[in-house]
C-alpha cells in the first residue's frame, strides 16, 4: 500500500517541474551574466558571449528540434503542450537576444577604453579602406561563391550553422537577391587592419564587413550594380540522426549517410539581422519554406557570435583571465613510474587543476611495459590531434592487445569518430561500436598486467572524456586504482560491451542501464529511512543535469522526510527547490566560471558512513536507462576527503554561484556577515596546491572530521 506522502507526490502537477528546455535557457542566461560582469576581464567577457552563442546554436539543433518533432507527430493535449512550450522558448530566446545585444554594446565600449576597436565598413578611414579593398581582392574574393537567385532556379541547400549574407541588389532599377557564405571556416572572422591616424591601439573589422565594403567587386562587373546592401543570416538544422536497421550496410556507412542527410535536415531556427527589409525577409522565408513552427529570431547586425570564442589575444594580459598553473601530483612524480604509484595508493586527479599528461603517461607506460598484456578503453570524444590514440597505436606496435569501444553517435563528433575508428582499425586495434540501441558514454580504461603469475588490473574510471583539449577547459574527476574488485567489475563491463547477451552482476559499480537507477534510488531510500528514525540524513548531488522525473519525485519524497539535500547543478534542473511542503529541504546552486563544471559526484551520508560515487552518468532518463554509464565508489580515504573538500568549497562559493529557484531568477549567492570571499575554482586551485582550505563552517560538511580517516568499504 502506498504511503500518504507517495500518494500526495504522485498528484504533483507539471507546475512543480521546470521544462528542461526553459531550464537550459536559464543556464545560458547564467553564461550571459558572466559576459555582463564588468569586473571580468574584457576579452574574457567577449569570449563568454561566444560561449553563449555556441550554446544556443546547439540548443536549437537538439532541444528545439525535438519539440518540433513532437508537434509534428502528436495530437491533442500533447501537441498543444508542445506548441505552448515552443512559444515560451521563442519568447525567452528573443528576450535573451535583446539582453545579448546590450551586453555586446557594453563589451565593445569596454574594449574601446582599452584601445581595442571593432569597426564596420562605414567607419573606415582612407588608409584603412585601401587596405580592406586590397585584402578583399587578394584573400577574400577567391573564397566567395555568390548564388544569384533567378526565377525558377532550384533552391540551394545552405549549410547548417554557417554565416551568410543576403545581398539586396538594385541593377538597372530592378531588384535582385543573392546569397553568399562568409568563409569563416577557412578564414579568421576578425581581420586586423591599420590603426587610425593619430590614434594607437589595435583595430579589427569583421570578415562580413570586409565583404560589405566590397560588394560590387564580388560580382566582377557581371551586374551593373546601382546599389547593394547586405544582411547577415544563418540556419540551425535538426541534428537528430536517423539510422535504419538494414543489415547490408555497415554501421560506419549508415552513420556517414545520416551525416549527409543532417546537412539537408529541416531548419529549426532562422536568425537574421533585425534591420533586414521586410520584403527581403519575406522573400527568404518563402524561398526556404520556413513554416509557422520555425523560430525566426531577429538579432543585431552580427551573427555566429560563437566566433568570439576565438577572438585573438591582444593587449595586456590582464584583459584575460590569469592562467592557473597545473598542480603537480607528488605521489606520481616521486614514484618509479605511474603504475607503481597506482599500486601503492589510489590516485584521484581533478582536471584541469591536474594535468591530463598523467593520463597520457599511464597509457604510454602501459604501451611499453613488457608485463602489460592488454589495454581496453571507451572513446566517446577525443581531441583532433589525439595523444591518447597515438599511445594506443604504440601499444599495438609493442605487441599489446588493444580494444577500443568507439561511440559513433557522440553528437556533433560523429564524423571525427568515424575517422578515429578507421584509423584505429588500420593500426591493428580491435574496434567495437558498443551495444545496439545504447550509447556508450562510460569513461573507462582497463590495463591488464602479469604480476607474480597472476593477471592484475589497473583501472581508470572518470567523469570526463579522454580528450586533451576539453581536459584543459572542463573540470572532471579521474580515479586510477589498483583495487582488484573494481578492476574485475570494469572487466565485466567491457565483457558486456563485447558480448551483449551477457549481463554481469555488480557489487561495487553502478552500471546503466542495469543498476544505476535502482542503486541510486536504494541509497536515497536509505537516507529517507534514517531521517524517519530521527538520524541525520543528507546527500550532495553534483552533476550537469537533473531532469529525470522519477528521480526528482524520489528527491521530493526525501525532502519531505527531512533529508538535507544539496544540489550543485551546472545546467538543467527540472526539480524546484524550496517549495513549501514539497522541497523545503532541498537547496540548489549552479557555478559558472572560467572552467566548465562537468563532474558527476554523488555523496550519501549513510548514517555517518558516507558513500562517494563518481562517474559518467547525469541524472537524466537517457543516462540512467538508455546508455552504458558507470558510477564508481571511491574507497580511498584521502580521495574521499579531497572530493568532500572540493564540494564544500563549491557549496560555499559566494562569487560565481547562483541560486537555482522556482522562478529561475539566477540570483547570485551573497556573502553573509564577515564570511570570506570564496570563488570556488580559485579556492580549489589553492587547496590542491597548498593543502589549505578557505574557512568554511564545519557544521555544513557531510563527512564528520572523526570519520575522515577511516575510509573502509561500506
Amino acid at each position: 500500500m502506498s504511503s500518504p506522502i507517495k500518494t500526495r507526490l504522485a498528484d504533483l502537477d507539471d507546475s512543480l517541474f521546470v521544462p528542461r528546455e526553459l531550464s537550459w535557457l536559464s543556464f545560458n542566461a547564467r553564461v550571459l551574466q558572466e559576459a555582463a560582469d564588468e569586473k571580468a576581464p574584457e576579452i574574457q567577457r567577449l569570449r563568454y558571449l561566444g560561449i553563449f552563442s555556441n550554446n544556443l546554436d546547439e540548443f536549437f539543433r537538439v532541444r528545439v528540434a525535438e519539440v518540433r518533432r513532437i508537434i509534428s507527430v502528436s495530437s491533442g493535449s500533447t501537441r498543444q503542450s508542445a506548441k505552448e512550450l515552443l512559444a515560451a522558448i521563442q519568447a525567452e530566446v528573443v528576450s535573451q537576444q535583446h539582453d545579448f545585444e546590450g551586453v555586446y554594446a557594453s563589451v565593445m565600449k569596454a574594449l574601446q577604453a582599452r584601445r581595442i576597436y571593432m569597426i564596420n565598413e562605414r567607419q573606415l578611414e582612407p588608409n584603412q579602406a585601401e587596405f580592406v579593398q586590397d585584402y578583399f581582392t587578394k584573400t577574400v574574393l577567391p573564397e566567395l561563391d555568390p548564388i544569384l537567385f533567378a526565377e525558377g532556379s532550384p533552391i540551394p541547400v545552405l549549410n547548417d550553422e554557417c554565416l551568410y549574407l543576403a545581398v539586396e541588389i538594385i541593377a538597372k532599377k530592378k531588384q535582385r537577391v543573392a546569397v553568399v557564405e562568409v568563409p569563416t571556416d577557412r578564414m579568421n572572422r576578425f581581420v586586423e587592419i591599420p590603426r587610425r591616424k593619430g590614434k594607437g591601439g589595435r583595430v579589427y573589422i569583421a570578415l562580413d564587413n570586409v565583404i560589405r565594403a566590397c560588394l560590387p567587386q564580388m560580382f566582377r562587373g557581371v551586374l551593373p550594380i546601382d546599389s547593394a546592401s547586405a544582411y547577415c543570416f544563418k540556419f540551425s538544422r535538426d541534428a537528430e540522426l536517423e539510422l535504419d536497421v538494414g543489415i547490408m550496410e555497415s554501421l560506419i556507412e549508415k552513420m556517414a549517410s545520416s551525416l549527409k542527410q543532417r546537412q539537408k535536415a529541416d531548419a529549426v531556427r532562422f536568425v537574421y539581422d533585425a534591420q533586414m527589409p521586410a520584403s527581403l525577409l519575406d522573400f527568404l522565408a518563402s524561398k526556404f519554406s520556413l513554416g509557422k513552427y520555425d523560430s525566426l529570431i531577429p538579432g543585431g547586425r552580427y551573427h555566429n557570435s560563437k566566433d568570439f570564442m576565438a577572438f585573438p589575444s591582444v593587449g595586456p594580459r590582464y584583459l584575460e583571465l590569469r592562467p592557473l598553473p597545473r598542480v603537480p601530483v607528488s605521489c606520481i612524480d616521486e614514484a618509479d613510474n605511474i603504475l607503481s604509484a597506482i599500486r601503492a595508493k589510489d590516485v584521484l586527479l581533478y582536471y584541469p587543476y591536474h594535468s591530463f599528461d598523467y593520463l597520457i603517461d599511464l597509457l604510454k607506460t602501459a604501451a611499453v611495459d613488457p608485463d602489460v598484456d592488454s589495454i581496453k578503453i571507451c572513446l566517446y570524444r577525443v581531441a583532433t590531434e589525439s595523444r591518447v590514440v597515438d599511445a594506443l597505436l604504440n601499444a599495438v606496435h609493442n605487441g599489446k592487445r588493444v580494444l577500443a569501444v568507439v561511440e559513433l553517435a557522440a553528437r556533433f563528433d560523429e564524423q571525427a569518430n568515424i575517422h578515429w575508428a578507421q584509423r584505429l582499425t588500420e593500426g591493428g586495434i580491435e574496434v567495437k561500436f558498443g551495444v545496439p540501441g545504447l550509447k556508450v558514454h562510460s569513461k573507462l580504461l582497463l590495463i591488464q598486467r602479469r604480476e607474480d603469475g597472476h593477471q592484475r588490473f589497473y583501472t581508470h574510471v572518470g567523469s570526463g572524456n579522454f580528450n586533451e583539449k576539453t581536459a584543459r577547459l572542463y573540470t572532471d574527476f579521474s580515479l586510477m586504482t589498483y583495487d582488484q574488485d573494481l578492476g574485475r567489475e570494469v572487466y565485466d563491463v567491457f565483457d558486456f560491451l563485447q558480448y551483449n547477451y551477457r549481463r554481469p552482476q555488480y557489487k561495487h559499480l553502478l552500471v546503466s542501464p542495469h543498476s544505476s537507477r535502482p542503486g541510486l534510488e536504494q541509497m536515497i531510500d536509505a537516507e529517507i529511512a534514517n531521517a524517519r528514525k530521527g538520524l541525520r540524513a543528507a546527500m550532495t548531488l553534483k552533476c550537469n543535469n537533473l531532469v529525470d522525473r522519477e528521480l526528482a519525485m524520489k528527491l521530493y519524497e526525501a525532502s519531505d522526510a527531512g533529508v538535507e539535500i544539496r544540489l550543485i547543478i551546472r545546467g538543467m534542473c527540472s526539480l524546484q527547490p524550496g517549495v513549501n511542503g514539497i522541497s523545503e529541504n532541498i537547496e540548489a546552486i549552479s557555478i559558472v566560471d572560467r572552467y566548465l563544471e562537468h563532474p558527476r559526484v554523488y555523496v550519501f551520508y549513510n548514517a555517518g558512513k558516507p558513500r562517494y560515487y563518481i562517474g559518467s552518468a547525469d541524472l537524466m532518463t537517457r543516462n540512467l536507462d538508455y546508455r552504458v554509464e558507470v558510477l564508481c565508489p571511491v574507497y580511498d580515504p584521502d580521495a574521499r576527503v579531497m572530493i568532500q573538500d572540493i564540494l564544500d568549497m563549491q557549496w560555499h562559493d559566494n562569487v560565481k554561484a547562483r541560486i537555482l529557484d522556482r522562478e529561475q531568477n539566477n540570483v547570485a549567492v551573497e556573502r553573509t556577515g564577515k564570511s570570506a570571499m570564496i570563488r570556488s575554482q580559485e579556492s580549489i586551485h589553492n587547496y590542491l596546491s597548498t593543502g589549505k582550505k578557505p574557512r568554511i563552517p564545519r557544521s555544513n560538511m557531510l563527512l564528520p572530521a572523526k570519520q575522515r580517516k577511516k575510509g573502509k568499504k561500506d
